[in-house]
């Protein structure tokens, strides 16, 4: 493992300036965090596909982090809260245990500084530092905490860490092993899932876990009151929420640029108002996107969705 430090990363952060009032964007923002700034939004890049390689996936989302700061640089600035600058932790050839566990303690770091972290994937390896970095944060003032997970995703990620290496492909199943050893309850909401990208066994593992998932086939505009008033009754059992969204999620025609593209897919024209429920609920503690990998995107389009997400995430923080 290696780490990019804020300092380093700041020099990428340079765009547009217009002469105009009102005309503040990302790149004037945001500073390098330190410990005696006040809570704010914190980005912490995640180089790695370490886990897309163990699991047969497209390799390239190593690069992700930098090809979505590339288009949060010229974002308008509509937000309130400072903007922090984090680094990357990199996975340097197969060591992906070690960069989870150092992106765990730096997630932790930060929440316990009150900074909202945002994790810029690198592959859906990501989620079990994630989470780990949020319960690890959370169990110093709670015994039995309530984290409810939220993924936006083609793929349940639940495969038997077990019976093969830890990948992209298992996060959700080692988050619920230790849920288990904890004798904590495992809250995990799967919403877009292809019936063509998960085998029976998967189906039946989600199902043995008590996983509320939602198939690909369920999420169109004309199911969409019924998935927010779902949401709303997840979300109500929560004290705690981590939102991960793999980008894999949405039609390839909308994000080209993903370890594995959906021949289906939700449109953002559904998504998004689930996610405004979401960052609107009090309850998100810690947001990640994963699978961006611009080797396969096309003029930007998953990089740009990717930014609009965090984007709209942010809003109102």
């Amino acid at each position: 493992m290696s780490h990019i430090t804020a300092t380093d990363m700041m020099s990428l952060w340079k765009g547009r300036q217009d002469p105009e009032p009102n005309s503040t964007r990302w790149h004037q923002m945001i500073q390098a965090i330190s410990l005696d700034k006040p809570a704010g939004v914190a980005l912490l890049g995640f180089a790695c596909d370490a886990g897309v390689r163990r699991n047969q996936g497209r390799i390239g989302a190593a690069v992700g982090p930098h090809a979505l700061r590339q288009q949060l640089i010229n974002l308008p600035w509509l937000q309130s809260n400072p903007l922090y600058e984090c680094g990357d932790i990199v996975c340097v050839e197969d060591a992906l245990e070690q960069a989870q566990v150092d992106f765990a303690e730096n997630i932790t770091h930060l929440l316990d500084q009150g900074h909202f972290p945002i994790g810029l994937g690198g592959g859906h390896e990501i989620a079990f530092a994630s989470w780990s970095g949020l319960s690890n944060h959370i169990k110093k003032s709670e015994a039995k905490p309530r984290i409810g997970i939220i993924n936006f995703d083609a793929h349940f990620d639940l495969r038997d860490p077990n019976c093969q290496l830890t990948s992209s492909g298992t996060p959700f199943a080692q988050i619920a092993e230790v849920c288990a050893h904890h004798h904590w309850k495992f809250e995990y909401a799967c919403l877009g899932v292809s019936r063509m990208s998960n085998t029976p066994a998967l189906f039946e593992r989600a199902d043995r876990l008590k996983v509320w998932y939602q198939e690909d086939l369920q999420m169109t505009s004309k199911d969409l009151p019924n998935l927010q008033a779902q949401l709303e009754r997840f979300m109500n059992q929560c004290d705690h929420l981590y939102l991960t969204i793999d980008l894999d999620v949405f039609p390839a025609a909308q994000a080209p640029g993903v370890s594995a593209p959906a021949a289906r897919g939700v449109s953002l024209e559904v998504i998004e108002p689930l996610l405004m429920q979401i960052r609107d609920s009090g309850k998100l503690r810690l947001m990640d996107l994963a699978e961006l990998n611009p080797e396969f995107d096309q003029d930007a389009h998953t990089a740009r969705l990717a930014a609009r997400l965090v984007h709209q995430i942010t809003l109102n923080r």
